[in-house]
């Protein structure tokens, strides 16, 4: 089976696949928005709108009650069908997606996802009638900088295909509006150095809330040079507080670098705040997830010699999609030393077409 792990709560969804080359992953959006994100190696994403008829079942309510049965998958996945070997070129066509447009951000423009037809030759938006097709370039792997991704609306149908196989990630959200689908190419993904000596980290925001328009979704990567600490103060966003704190689920996903081929770990803790009880120290290794539903959580500790990669999920029901978050009362006062500490020197990871 492709997909290799899957997480799911009320808000939140994450599917990795591994395809081999020539094999396609299909499936329903549901009533989640989704993001796939090479990990990797390069896709080809084939998404069809729902044909006209009564909408998907509702996604969960903006007042915070619940929508449907989290403990239950709405979209029983079908054999995935044939995918085509290659396809046209990448073509000029108007877009046919008859949704409306993202919302704006605060400046008033769309941002630099908007147009679905962005990027150079074989990016992009293909063909004038749907399928609406996303060729995605990929990477060689998490630490080789920035992916370009596709975003894919509620309610369709998706095909993701790999003519020399890869891993990918499948990042959802339950949701109530369906915009447009789109193309994000690598180059515009913001890259922010965080923190400051052994709490530096590198973080793609890629679907960052005032980065890429969605409905629900949220998801960054970070990236921990071995033997610092990230995600650090611990924090959490579980209870709303206008201006201060969202609530917002969210999973880990995480890859650790090996060192001289030895596989290598790292740990995460989650302890529980006034709004919920989880309490969690895992090691995790390539491939492990640790959600979480509330706490505080942090720090994210990668061991000396193995670079630390996470991919960060989240959602929740508030009417306003934004990342407010409260740090730990005991352990805030670790920002006031950043100022006088130099980032980590092995930050930035350089991207794989930079020079040595």
């Amino acid at each position: 089976m492709p997909v290799v792990s899957e997480s799911a709560m009320e808000f939140t969804r994450l599917r990795v696949l591994e395809l081999a080359p020539g094999e396609t992953y299909g499936f329903a959006c549901g009533d989640a928005e989704w993001i796939v994100l090479p990990l990797a190696g390069g896709c080809e994403v084939r998404y069809t709108d729902a044909p006209p008829g009564p909408a998907g079942p509702p996604g969960p309510a903006r007042d915070g009650s619940p929508g449907l049965d989290p403990g239950v998958d709405p979209d029983p996945e079908p054999d995935a069908e044939p995918f085509p070997d290659g396809g046209a070129g990448p073509g000029s066509g108007v877009d046919p997606d008859p949704e409306p447009d993202p919302e704006p951000f605060p400046d008033g423009s769309a941002g630099p996802f908007a147009d679905p037809l962005a990027g150079g030759a074989g990016r992009g938006a293909v063909g004038g009638t749907p399928p609406q097709v996303f060729r995605l370039d990929g990477r060689g792997g998490v630490f080789d900088g920035p992916s370009d991704f596709a975003y894919l609306p509620r309610d369709g149908r998706a095909e993701v295909g790999s003519a020399r196989g890869g891993r990918f990630a499948l990042a959802g959200a339950r949701c109530e509006r369906r915009l447009p689908a789109r193309y994000g190419p690598a180059g515009a993904v913001p890259v922010e150095l965080r923190g400051a000596g052994t709490c530096s980290r590198q973080v793609h925001n890629f679907a960052a809330a005032d980065v890429f328009p969605c409905d629900r979704l949220i998801a960054v990567e970070v990236l921990t040079p071995g033997g610092n600490w990230s995600s650090y103060p611990p924090h959490k966003h579980d209870e709303h507080h206008p201006g201060e704190e969202s609530r917002l689920e969210e999973i880990y996903f995480f890859e650790i670098a090996p060192h001289d081929g030895v596989p290598g770990l790292g740990y995460q803790r989650v302890s529980p705040s006034p709004a919920g009880k989880t309490d969690v120290l895992a090691e995790v290794r390539t491939g492990d997830t640790v959600l979480i539903p509330d706490g505080w959580h942090g720090p994210s500790i990668a061991a000396p010699g193995h670079d630390m990669y996470y991919l960060n999920v989240m959602a929740g029901p508030d009417a306003t999609r934004e990342w407010l978050i409260r740090d730990h009362p005991d352990h805030g006062w670790i920002r006031g030393t950043w100022p006088g500490l130099a980032v980590d020197p092995r930050l930035p990871f350089p991207r794989a077409e930079d020079p040595a």
